[in-house]
């Protein structure tokens, strides 16, 4: 015979299987188990029943029995109240005496702030470490519903369906119910207990597009900026959160999970924070107090130095930074906004927030989702942004310095953890021990001095000098850039080096790039810019062993048009050496430096006249040849050329000839739209041969026609400005 497959139990009165997720409570006269839903029996109200009858034994035995309150102060209020025991957080009791206590006043700490003045330009120089108060959201990028949104609008707009988590004041315990149930309870004449929802997050609901987050809240957010859309992982929600607390209901003192910001906008009615600066002394206090075991009986307030008092009334809106502890009371009904938020400027104090949560075993529901992944996340986005700071040669701010070395140090205790927790939150497609390599590698490389620090320190410059936006548009091109470079890396196991060719034309691209501005320039900016080899350029020199290429900038003269021109000198130490590359088309190359500055001006479409040609222009070119000469010898001085330093050429200067500005040594590092380029980093571009009369019936030689045409190309590409050359 087949044996008979084994059939789930059923129960309650629609004979339904258990379900872990909807609540049950157990008839003490049938010990049948019935849904909460389905005898109408509210998961809080289950725990004032004493003996439960179901509706089938009701009829027998009556109604059930509930259970004697004998306190007002205990979170188990069927304790006598003999005075023998002290008064618990949450309970009528406690809020009478906590609404009665005197504490410092919030203005102390509060910076009270325009809502156009919270900029995540203010907040990298100055640091956000305390709260801050706006009384005009629309300042902040803020948008929310009109002051006379009601609970039962969020009812119909998150639907009553919802199960929602609820906290029952008094007993500070969690349950959860329909939105539909707390809505009715909400608008009961006489509300039996006290209620509070703090934790209803409608990212996923119609009502999120009644809300825009404050502007600072979604640029500095991790989850905004570095989750990436194919993550394994699924992406946190913890921006839009809603809450509706009526009158009494109290929050006991806590920092917000993952040490996260809080934005917070009360839309009507008023709360009371209770709050307390995050030294190292209080964490410890705090750690402490949260794992004793009479924590709801100790005033967490009175064990610190100060805590401070702030009102936050119908209207404003409160950012409290990373690691205050607080507390909070509604003082009377009240709906308000919120969103929570992990940002780089306080990355030490995420962290260890969250190992303390570690720590103290704090459930996963209570702990932000996917902390140490969304960190490898901003570990690799980090690691970028310090290569960018290196190439640039700037320092990046010390903020970001101190977080990365914070991030490091985590990373690699999660990784030795991951030998005896296999649960693991690293993301598929990062490689964590090569990760945490790179980054080590580049703060050792801040830590020795290699990017210009000291000197960048010696005038007060503590960040790179470029704007934020100007950063974001370069970001993409490279790491775009950088990834390519790594694929050829691995496809090719000796990577090519850049031919002398490759070179000059990246520092081509960057000079012209430099010069397109306006032609109201002032001279002396023009001279401060450019009468001076960039560090990047220099750098590229001295790398390439076996290029001799030297570039400097040389004041011109007027021409008859009035145009202003900088003329670009080409320096070999061997005149002839591959300059016939780029000036010629025939095998015969040009032998004097005259010759290669004319095949230079007449690709650019540049008019070049003979000195002798041109009285007017004599001079200037007598100047040039002379320039040229004096660079020439001074790489004959430096032996082979090739093994001279780059500080050693960029601190060789010519006396100003009469009527030049002088030049100013210091080291270029002006961040600009475009930045300094690296061809030994960077694989540089290859465009195709132009067609242009010069090519046309005819195959060009292998880096003879073809390096003419593609330094032609980049010349062109600015012919319709003051064109500098």
């Amino acid at each position: 015979p087949v044996p008979k497959m084994a059939t789930a139990q059923l129960y309650c009165v629609c004979r339904q299987p258990y379900d872990v997720s909807r609540f049950m409570i157990e008839c003490d006269i049938c010990k049948d188990w019935f849904h909460g839903s389905c005898v109408e029996v509210e998961e809080h109200h289950a725990v004032d029943i004493d003996v439960y009858h179901c509706p089938n034994c009701d009829a027998h035995h009556g109604p059930s029995l509930m259970k004697k309150r004998r306190n007002w102060h205990r979170h188990d209020y069927t304790e006598p109240d003999d005075g023998s025991k002290p008064v618990q957080a949450g309970t009528s009791v406690f809020v009478r005496e906590l609404q009665a206590r005197t504490f410092p006043s919030g203005d102390e700490i509060l910076q009270q702030m325009h809502g156009s003045q919270v900029t995540q330009r203010y907040l990298e120089r100055h640091g956000f470490r305390y709260p801050i108060a706006v009384h005009k959201m629309e300042e902040l990028g803020l948008r929310l519903p009109p002051p006379d949104f009601s609970v039962k609008d969020v009812e119909r707009y998150v639907g009553g369906d919802k199960v929602i988590d609820v906290i029952d004041v008094a007993r500070q315990a969690d349950s959860k119910m329909k939105l539909s149930a707390f809505v009715k309870y909400y608008y009961s004449p006489q509300r039996p207990k006290v209620l509070n929802v703090i934790s209803l997050e409608f990212s996923d609901t119609k009502m999120s597009e009644l809300v825009v987050v404050p502007d600072i809240a979604q640029k500095m957010s991790w989850v905004e900026n570095y989750w990436p859309d194919d993550s394994y992982f699924p992406k946190p929600f913890v921006q839009k959160y809603c809450l509706m607390g009526v009158k009494d209901s109290y929050t006991d003192f806590h920092i917000d999970f993952g040490g996260t910001s809080v934005w917070y906008h009360v839309l009507w009615g008023e709360k009371v924070f209770y709050l307390i600066k995050p030294t190292p002394a209080n964490l410890a206090l705090y750690e402490e107090w949260s794992s004793s075991p009479n924590q709801s009986e100790v005033f967490f307030g009175e064990k610190v130095d100060k805590c401070y008092k702030c009102v936050v009334r119908q209207g404003t809106t409160l950012l409290i930074p990373t690691g205050w502890i607080h507390a909070v009371l509604t003082s009377q009904d009240c709906m308000a906004f919120g969103g929570n938020f992990l940002h780089n400027l306080n990355i030490g104090m995420q962290l260890r927030c969250y190992e303390m949560e570690r720590r103290l075993k704090t459930p996963d529901l209570f702990k932000f989702p996917y902390f140490e992944a969304i960190c490898w996340y901003v570990a690799k986005n980090l690691l970028e942004t310090l290569k960018e700071s290196r190439e640039d040669n700037c320092l990046p701010p010390e903020y970001l310095i101190k977080g990365v070395k914070a991030l490091i140090t985590a990373l690699r205790n999660w990784l030795k953890r991951e030998v005896t927790e296999p649960a693991s939150e690293v993301p598929d497609h990062i490689r964590p021990s090569h990760l945490i390599k790179m980054l080590t590698k580049e703060i050792q490389y801040l830590e020795n001095g290699n990017c210009g620090s000291k000197l960048m320190k010696s005038q007060g410059i503590s960040a790179c000098p470029s704007t934020r936006s100007a950063h974001e548009r370069r970001s993409h091109a490279r790491r775009t850039a950088r990834r390519l470079r790594d694929q050829d890396h691995h496809h090719s196991h000796s990577p090519k080096a850049p031919s002398n060719l490759d070179i000059f034309e990246q520092h081509t691209q960057e000079v012209l790039k430099r010069l397109e501005m306006g032609p109201n320039e002032e001279d002396a900016s023009l001279n401060l810019k450019f009468n001076k080899v960039s560090t990047a350029s220099a750098a590229v020199a001295e790398r390439s062993l076996d290029n001799d290429l030297r570039l400097v900038l040389c004041n011109g003269q007027p021409n008859n048009a009035g145009e202003q021109f900088r003329v670009v000198c080409v320096c070999l130490k061997c005149t002839g050496l591959k300059l016939n590359h780029i000036c010629s088309e025939s095998a015969t190359s040009p032998s004097t430096e005259e010759d290669a500055i004319q095949g230079m001006l007449s690709m650019a479409g540049l008019l070049y006249s003979h000195p002798s040609e041109d009285p007017s222009k004599g001079e200037h070119h007598a100047k040039l040849k002379h320039r040229i000469q004096e660079h020439k010898n001074f790489m004959d001085s430096q032996g082979s050329g090739s093994n001279s330093s780059s500080e050693a050429w960029s601190s060789h200067t010519h006396s100003p000839a009469h009527g030049e500005s002088p030049t100013l040594g210091y080291q270029y590092c002006e961040t600009s739209l475009s930045p300094p380029l690296h061809p030994s980093k960077r694989p540089a571009s290859n465009p195709p041969p132009i067609s242009n009369q010069a090519t046309k019936g005819k195959r060009p030689k292998k880096g003879m026609a073809t390096a003419k045409q593609r330094l032609g190309k980049i010349l062109k590409l600015s012919r319709h400005k003051p064109f500098f050359v």
